[in-house]
């Protein structure tokens, strides 16, 4: 079977540091070229990747010998280059959030189902094997019936520079951050989840059009009552972890959403009886998410419905948030 030839539009930091090293390990996969607006920039990136540099993105979707991209860009460049890359009939892997504007994301699902390409969000958590466990306690029955779940992703304070402070480049904690307990809320609760109420603190670096939103938190519910809090921030101490209560018990994971690959997780489960470590080997969620990919590409996969979901509470909680 021919591998997927893949380009990379930019030189992100997470395309360095973890993309382009998984997409060279991964089987069925070849890495052809890596795009960037700077020539220089493109060839160091290739060197670092062991591929082709080059030089602007639309000279890389011009290539006949690629069949999908992978698009780390600045969030709100994501719309102009994904949308440019499903009309060059190249399929589409793009960093989290696809795109800051629902209906944005709505026209480039649509467009990626009318022309039979794949489009995915490249949110890996929900790759990992961590997170099958626990769905699998939860379904199983062993914290009861659920009734709430909290989950929280916030980081250290980031330097002044960085893109998540500008508001032009699709900054803030929201759309960096919070992807990640909105999508744990719709992985472990169901797509029916409303917005409740949300706060949205303001803050960051002074410069124009540097002021974001470093913090937030969100209520969630289903129609039947089953909560999610949900807590996010860029000025926190660091906080990666979930919590899902029920008629019987806990269930808890810290280093929930980007668990480094040698690490081994822990599954906390409490209940009347007692409290329960639960052991589990470790997983590459970044290797698995591209697996994922690779193989969506193989069988042409539909969009996700979940992608749209998560864009639709994401833009819920952005509406009706008090912002302080």
């Amino acid at each position: 079977m021919d591998p997927v030839r893949i380009g990379v539009i930019g030189c992100a930091d997470i395309a360095r540091r973890r993309m382009l090293p998984a997409l060279r390990a991964a089987s069925g996969i070849e890495l052809v070229a890596v795009a960037a607006r700077d020539a220089a920039r493109a060839r160091e990136t290739a060197e670092e990747a062991g591929c082709e540099a080059v030089t602007g993105y639309g000279a890389l979707l011009a290539r006949p010998d690629i069949d999908a991209v992978y698009v780390p860009l600045p969030a709100a460049l994501h719309a102009e280059w994904v949308e440019a890359a499903l009309r060059a009939g190249k399929h589409v892997l793009a960093e989290k959030p696809l795109t800051t504007d629902l209906a944005t994301t709505r026209r480039l699902v649509d467009l990626a189902g009318a022309a039979g390409l794949v489009l995915r969000e490249n949110v890996m958590f929900v790759h990992h094997s961590q997170h099958a466990a626990v769905r699998a306690l939860v379904d199983g029955g062993a914290i009861g019936e659920p009734r709430s779940l909290r989950a929280e992703f916030t980081i250290p304070r980031l330097p002044d520079t960085d893109i998540r402070y500008d508001a032009a480049l699709g900054g803030g904690a929201l759309w960096d951050t919070g992807v990640y307990p909105v999508r744990a809320a719709l992985y472990f609760l169901g797509d029916r989840l409303e917005t409740e109420g949300a706060v949205l603190t303001r803050g960051g670096p002074d410069g124009p059009g540097r002021h974001v939103d470093t913090a937030g938190t969100a209520l969630l519910r289903t129609p039947e009552g089953v909560t999610a809090q949900l807590s996010f921030g860029l000025d926190h101490g660091y906080r990666s972890a979930y919590e899902i209560t029920g008629s019987l018990g806990r269930v808890t994971v810290d280093r929930a959403f980007t668990p480094p690959a040698a690490h081994p997780p822990t599954i906390r489960l409490e209940r009347s009886t007692g409290v329960e470590e639960i052991g589990l080997a470790p997983d590459d969620q970044v290797l698995r998410s591209v697996a994922a990919f690779v193989a969506d590409v193989r069988v042409g996969a539909r969009p996700e419905t979940v992608l749209l979901r998560q864009a639709e509470l994401l833009d819920a909680i952005n509406r009706s948030a008090r912002v302080v």
